[in-house]
Formats: C-alpha cells, structure tokens, sequence
C-alpha cells in the first residue's frame, strides 16, 4: 500500500472511532499533516507527521505504516510512533493541568444589579 486517505487511515489507527467522527474533526482543524490543514481525502504517506488535537492534548506521530482496515489495539499502535518532544510536552501540560486542579478561577458569585451597572458606566468611559 503506497497511500491512503488520512480519515481512513485515523480511524484504522484508532485515534477515532468512526470515520465520519475522523472526517469532522479533520474539516475542524484539529488535524495537520506536516504543519498544513488538510482534507479527509487527503494522501498520506509513510514517514509524514500528524498534529492531532483530541481534547486537552496534542500528539505529533510519525507515521510508520499504513493501513484502511480497523484491526486490534496492538495492531493499530504499530502504525504510528509520537515524538519524543510530544510526549513530554504533553505530560507536562497535564501535570500543569492536576496542578491548577483545586484552584477554582471562577468568581464566588455574580454581580449584583447595581454592581453590574457600575461596570457598565466603567467600561463606556472615554479616556481620550
């Protein structure tokens, strides 16, 4: 096999669990091939790298093998390789991520009616 769709080839490698599910994310951006937006119909070849978004985290893989048939996980795991730099970055975010954890951003409670006035007139205010 010398090329295959990328929608193919994400759902045979098991980043996604059906190709349309592969196809919308792909038409979202979440995926690149070699830093580029791609189509679902797009080619790929072997020794290309994908930047995959799903959810929290990004993966870069080098692509290893190809495949259009969905296999078992240990199958699927051989057609791809993440970097190095992505898995590092990745547990870094996500140790960033337990860290800010118990830290509750969000403010205590909304303003009140006169407050939320006064926030008004503050933001319509000409500093000029």
């Amino acid at each position: 096999m010398e090329k295959v769709r990328i929608d193919k080839w994400l759902w045979a490698a098991r980043f996604f669990k059906t190709r349309s599910l592969a196809k919308t994310a792909i038409e979202g951006g979440k995926i690149h091939a070699d830093g580029q937006r791609v189509k679902a119909s797009k080619e790929i070849l072997v020794g290309q790298i994908l930047t995959i978004r799903q959810g929290w985290d990004e993966k870069d893989v080098e692509i290893l093998a190809l495949s259009d048939k969905r296999g078992p996980a240990p199958v699927a795991q051989q057609l791809y390789q993440e970097t190095a730099e992505s898995i590092a970055k990745r547990e870094a975010e996500a140790a960033k991520r337990k860290a800010l954890r118990g830290i509750d951003l969000s403010p205590e409670n909304r303003p009140t009616k006169k407050q939320r006035r006064q926030i008004h007139r503050f933001r319509e205010q000409d500093y000029s």
